[in-house]
């Protein structure tokens, strides 16, 4: 249960226990110094490549390192973890992003994004859309079998942050205001409600195209569709359309959505990691971000967490940022995969985490 703003616990002045992280040596070559985006998935305690048709495809059982390299403007290094992914396999998807962020000389940004809850920067780095498939490495979802027909349904729901989610394959996961793509193999049904709002009209062809090349590899017949006109393939598949729900207005940003923060500093001067409240009244000043240290943000009401890594930390700090706001989400019972966390580095800092402070220059 999510706790509310107004009651969420006090963080007292503790200590944060770490753990060593290690990871398999020689994962990453100088090739990831060079700008552009590289997308690997975690496979028994090893980053493995995607294939470049394979981009913006991702299995929930999964984790992933998403690099975006911008050369002399940054790089924001993100951890994709599936909501069924296993806690052994997203520790070892923490483990190879400290790696490659040391890699890299600990100038990235890190995001933890969660299936479902990815920030609108992650979603970006997908023009096309960004699809979830059942299974993942261990699973036999990941490979076609023995020549049996495909058959997947994907509701396409949103507004600016658009996702493509496999559902049941039946009419009772149809709606009116939503679009949905039937992908039966050789033939890719794109079908729009006739309620469905214009960007998911605008992105349910191009994720219809983008299952058409990465899981068909271009080898399919995509057919639009709306509403009431079904195709005979699809009609075969999920027999006679009954009355469909009508459409359920999605939460409107909230206009006045809570600003709340807390600051803490994390230091480990004691031999221990230990967080201590520097002040729980946004905006800050500026001057308490102290180099030396390593501090928390919380804005867990917005469901986020920032670590911010001083230019004068010592490096085990820096290394245990991802676990220091791990065990701070825990501290808090804050719903640990409903929970983004950035990790930011000084000189770094995002526009969305300067608005926590007094006239940041």
């Amino acid at each position: 249960m999510e706790p509310e703003a107004d009651s969420m616990p006090e963080v007292p002045e503790g200590i944060i226990q770490m753990q060593p992280f290690q990871a398999a040596p020689g994962q990453f070559g100088p090739e990831v110094r060079q700008p552009g985006l590289r997308v690997w998935r975690v496979e028994k305690m090893k980053a493995v490549p995607l294939n470049p048709s394979e981009v913006g495809s991702f299995f929930n059982g999964d984790s992933y390192l998403v690099l975006e390299n911008r050369g002399e403007q940054g790089a924001d290094l993100h951890m994709w973890i599936g909501e069924k992914s296993s806690r052994d396999e997203q520790v070892a998807c923490a483990m190879l992003a400290t790696q490659l962020d040391n890699f890299l000389g600990g100038d990235p940004v890190q995001h933890r994004q969660v299936q479902g809850f990815e920030s609108p920067e992650f979603m970006q780095l997908f023009p096309r859309g960004v699809s979830y498939k059942d299974g993942g490495v261990e699973s036999g979802f990941r490979r076609s079998q023995g020549g049996g027909t495909v058959q997947r349904l994907y509701q396409i729901k949103g507004k600016r942050n658009i996702r493509a989610k496999e559902v049941e394959m039946s009419w009772s996961s149809f709606n009116k205001g939503d679009c949905f793509i039937l992908d039966l193999g050789e033939t890719i049904v794109s079908w729009i409600g006739s309620q469905a709002n214009i960007f998911e009209k605008q992105k349910v062809r191009e994720i219809a195209s983008l299952i058409r090349d990465t899981d068909r590899h271009g080898k399919a017949r995509i057919v639009d569709t709306c509403e009431g006109e079904e195709p005979e393939e699809m009609l075969k598949v999920l027999g006679k359309m009954p009355a469909l729900a009508e459409s359920t207005p999605e939460e409107d940003s909230k206009a006045d959505a809570s600003n709340s923060a807390s600051l803490y500093k994390v230091s480990d001067a004691t031999g221990a990691m230990t967080t201590t409240k520097v002040s729980d009244k946004s905006p800050f000043a500026k001057e308490l971000l102290v180099r030396d240290d390593c501090f928390i943000l919380d804005n867990g009401a917005n469901g986020k967490v920032f670590v911010w890594k001083g230019n004068g930390a010592n490096e085990e700090e820096k290394r245990a940022a991802l676990q220091m706001a791990d065990k701070f989400i825990e501290q808090m019972n804050y719903p640990r995969m409903k929970t983004q966390v950035e990790i930011l580095p000084q000189g770094k800092e995002t526009i969305i985490f300067k608005q926590f402070f007094k006239n940041w220059i």
